[in-house]
């Protein structure tokens, strides 16, 4: 990746603004309360991620808040790439913090899978396809999906380094930590055995 050109401190401020803002649409939690499923907060995990919309028992609506999450992390470094490259890194950081950290919903957000690999498959393919790798076939082994996310994350940084993408690596690495940091109940709960599996409810 270049520097980023012209832009300088405004230039990135403003992509990651941009991104944050899109990134803190709560896609799950709104999906969930205009199909009467009252708020995703107060079932299974409280997460307002795929995940836990799976636990209400309505496999579209988890499918579609999954689409919409990663959507955001796309769309976001898709409109800033269109600026300099290095604005869309910003720029889908910022869309990472907003899924994980909204302000509209006292900073309580997901836990960003979705919207990490949005971002992932707009930087680099073949980033986003470690990940699809490592996820599926984890997930297929162990049911787990925060085991499989917590794989795919470490994953994808060791991947861009070893294929020369620094300054993708180094976003994604950051981004893997805040994955880590908010599956630390998920790494509990694997670590006694009391983690849920996918498709399970509650």
């Amino acid at each position: 990746m270049e520097m980023m050109t012209g832009g300088g401190v405004l230039a990135t401020i403003a992509a990651l603004a941009f991104g944050y803002l899109l990134g803190s649409i709560p896609f799950g939690l709104v999906l969930t309360k205009m199909a009467g499923l009252g708020d995703i907060r107060s079932i299974g995990s409280g997460n307002i991620g795929a995940t836990n919309v799976l636990r209400t028992g309505n496999k579209k609506l988890a499918a579609l808040t999954l689409a919409l999450d990663a959507l955001k992390g796309a769309v976001a470094v898709l409109v800033a790439g269109m600026i300099d490259p290095m604005a869309a890194l910003f720029a889908g950081f910022g869309a990472f913090l907003g899924h994980l950290y909204p302000a509209w919903l006292g900073f309580k957000g997901g836990k960003g899978v979705a919207t990490y690999l949005g971002i992932l498959i707009v930087v680099t393919w073949k980033g986003a396809l470690v990940f699809a790798i490592v996820w599926l076939g984890t997930a297929f082994a162990t049911r787990y999906s925060s085991l499989a996310a917590l794989l795919a994350a470490i994953a994808v940084p060791l991947a861009l380094f070893i294929l020369g993408m620094n300054a993708p690596a180094i976003l994604f690495l950051l981004m893997s930590l805040l994955v880590f940091i908010k599956h630390r109940q998920n790494i509990s709960r694997l670590m006694n055995g009391s983690e849920s599996k996918i498709g399970a409810k509650g």
